[in-house]
């Protein structure tokens, strides 16, 4: 992926919602870790959101999550 569509898809992650469920309408790097660590073990869903809480889940576990916090102040 180059660096602008990286960039691209931090900014879309930063300002993403959870569209469903206990957690509908939170940001996804606001997931409690918790959750994100059950869906890494019970599979991500297929798509843009998979893809989106699969990097969530990578940035919280290298304790990265500052990040996509400091794209939300901008």
């Amino acid at each position: 992926m180059d660096k602008q569509l990286q960039k691209d898809f931090l900014i879309k992650l930063a300002h993403t919602k959870m569209p469903f469920g206990k957690y509908k309408d939170r940001f996804l790097i606001d997931l409690p870790e918790y959750y994100i660590v059950w869906y890494h073990g019970k599979g991500f869903p297929k798509g843009l959101l998979g893809q989106q809480l699969q990097t969530v889940y990578e940035l919280k576990l290298n304790g990265l999550e500052y990040l996509v916090r400091n794209i939300q102040k901008l």
